[in-house]
């Protein structure tokens, strides 16, 4: 049974779910979710001998939410991992992450590799530092209509999504998903900040059968405390460039696996392809070449949990 508890890590408070006996595995989820993204990797992980921990990461679901947008920076985010897995009694870990969450795990292995004995990636690839701030990039390239520069605008997306919180989860859900007939596939995310980001999105009538009501549900409640702590995330997009310049050109060395969805909108982003194709080059420490999943869209570990779980342990016993 997944068993919760809260922690306290790095001067916040982290809410925890938590299975297994065994090598320790910290799940980290994106945006905009909470640890309940990983409800079908709990089961066949710790029945695989692992003990899983999935927190609500700051500005989430029932964690604590710190009002000051610089709380939310990547080193603040990395503190976060590396004080849970000190919390938790352990040395090192083995950390996954999905859209928002791969960015910490990379990160974590990045500049913490002492404490990290593998390290997995779900949708959003390793990070490589490149020589622009990216909001100041997508500000130019997009004219300010990329989704990054809408919800870095303080309170605005903030606003949009709060209005109807769980119609605004289910389009999130529904439009970046496989299922969705090519809502954003082959599509960069762009917003009219007129009309807003959810205007273009299908509201559909049923669900996907991997997303259910209930699901949903646990979702919607989750953001009761608003949006505004996970759209901070977003507002450290240059503040994050400047604070990694000390790794600029470094690789993560730690045991590695990437996967992606075949029609997941950010393997799409720009660089992003040729990124992919360039990984087992630019990485040695990756364990296969980058895993595609055919049909999947973004919400990788809940549209393929079958596919994803067989691939997370069989890389976490061997790595």
């Amino acid at each position: 049974m997944v068993e919760h508890r809260m922690v306290d890590v790095n001067g916040v408070r982290l809410h925890i779910a938590e299975q297994g006996e065994g090598p320790l595995v910290v799940l980290l989820h994106g945006f905009p979710e909470s640890w309940h993204s990983w409800r079908n990797q709990f089961g066949p992980l710790a029945e695989a001998g692992f003990r899983v921990v999935a927190p609500d990461q700051r500005g989430y679901g029932r964690s604590d939410h710190p009002a000051d947008v610089d709380a939310y920076t990547i080193l603040h985010l990395v503190g976060d991992v590396v004080a849970l897995i000190q919390a938790l009694g352990e040395e090192s870990a083995c950390v996954v992450g999905h859209d928002w969450g791969a960015p910490v795990a990379w990160h974590t292995a990045l500049l913490r590799p002492d404490m990290v004995r593998a390290v997995a990636g779900l949708s959003v690839p390793p990070p490589f530092r490149g020589t622009r701030p990216p909001l100041a990039a997508m500000e130019e390239k997009y004219a300010g209509r990329f989704y990054w520069n809408y919800f870095d605008r303080p309170g605005v997306a903030d606003a949009e999504f709060a209005r109807d919180t769980r119609t605004a989860l289910r389009k999130f859900l529904y439009s970046a998903c496989g299922d969705a007939p090519g809502a954003l596939e082959g599509k960069q995310p762009l917003v009219d900040p007129e009309r807003g980001w959810l205007a273009a999105m299908p509201d559909p009538a049923v669900l996907p059968d991997w997303c259910t009501e209930d699901a949903l549900d646990v979702l919607t409640d989750s953001f009761s405390q608003g949006f505004t702590g996970a759209l901070n995330w977003y507002r450290n997009l240059d503040r994050n460039w400047e604070l990694t310049a000390p790794w600029h050109g470094a690789v993560v060395t730690r045991p590695a696996l990437y996967v992606y969805g075949e029609r997941d909108v950010v393997a799409g982003f720009p660089g992003t392809p040729e990124l992919i194709e360039r990984l087992p080059a630019l990485m040695p420490s990756l364990r296969r070449e980058p895993l595609e999943l055919a049909g999947c869209g973004h919400w990788t570990q809940q549209e393929r949990p079958d596919e994803v779980n067989t691939a997370l342990i069989d890389f976490l016993t061997t790595a």
